[in-house]
């Protein structure tokens, strides 16, 4: 005789879950993501493992560093259990460096600085840029033309990049031109000349000074009296300004007198005069002769 009964077959045992610590790179636009299969290491079940699911599974740059993670596994037969695993979050991605290039004009001391600010040109990182600094930042006249700078940005993990760019340094001061009044005297041919340098009073430019002409610079018995003359001052960089003077020519070479020896007959009167131009034999002078007399003129 027999007769059949139910057996219910009951599986209390949780599975046996072992974690391992994982280590994840953040990619480019600053997210990472993990399986559970990466953090499981030799989790089992004797009825088998249904699933593995790891949480959180998703980091972005605010979870640089170490994070706690739960892996949960779940046997066939519905019983869960828990491990935690460490995941230790990277950001290696150096930051995306933009660069624009840049004009700056020298102040009139000759010199000029810029920042890192002006050179960028929308710099960025997934995770936030931490500095950005550009070198060289001064320069004086002797680098006006084309300078390579370099802009160096740093995110908020460390990671740096550079980046070139051409910062155009350019003198635009006009020269400090100074002059002063001056005054000269004729030679005996009735001609005098002066040199800039003679109407210069201190003229200066932060770069330096590549020539200084006058004008004009010559002048003759036409120009006895005041005459405006203009200093022209050039820097090396090719900037012109001008300043005016007054120069005061002087005639101050006596006339060359010649005379000559004359013989001459008193009249019925016992008188006779003369005139200078009887006695002159040429008397000269560079800028001309105004009057001549001769004293004295009467005889008896």
């Amino acid at each position: 005789s027999s007769v059949t009964f139910d057996v219910t077959v009951s599986d209390n045992q949780l599975p046996t879950v072992v974690t391992q610590n994982v280590s994840v790179q953040l990619d480019a636009n600053g997210n990472a993501s993990i399986t559970a299969a990466q953090v499981d290491n030799g989790s089992n079940d004797a009825c088998g493992i249904a699933s593995m699911t790891v949480s959180p599974s998703n980091f972005t740059c605010a979870n640089v560093g170490a994070n706690t993670v739960t892996l949960t596994v779940t046997d066939v037969n519905g019983k869960t259990n828990t491990a935690t695993a460490e995941v230790t979050v990277s950001d290696i991605t150096a930051p995306n460096v933009l660069t624009q290039n840049l004009t700056v004009d020298l102040d009139a001391s000759g010199n000029a600085s810029i920042t890192a600010a002006q050179v960028d040109n929308g710099s960025s990182d997934a995770s936030g840029n931490a500095s950005m600094r550009v070198s060289p930042s001064s320069f004086t006249c002797a680098n006006v033309g084309a300078n390579i700078v370099i802009l160096t940005v740093t995110d908020l993990n460390g990671n740096s990049q550079t980046a070139n760019a051409t910062v155009t340094v350019r003198d635009v001061t006009l020269p400090q031109a100074v002059a002063q009044n001056l005054s000269i005297s004729l030679d005996a041919s009735g001609n005098a000349s002066i040199t800039a340098a003679q109407i210069d009073n201190g003229s200066s430019d932060a770069c330096g000074i590549a020539s200084m002409s006058i004008s004009p610079s010559s002048f003759t018995c036409a120009n006895v009296g005041t005459n405006t003359v203009t200093l022209t001052v050039t820097d090396v960089n090719g900037n012109v300004n001008t300043a005016t003077a007054v120069v005061t020519v002087n005639d101050v070479t006596a006339p060359v007198v010649a005379t000559q020896s004359i013989g001459i007959a008193l009249d019925a009167n016992g008188q006779v005069n003369i005139t200078a131009a009887q006695i002159d034999n040429g008397s000269a002078d560079a800028c001309g002769i105004a009057s001549m007399s001769v004293s004295p003129s009467s005889f008896t």
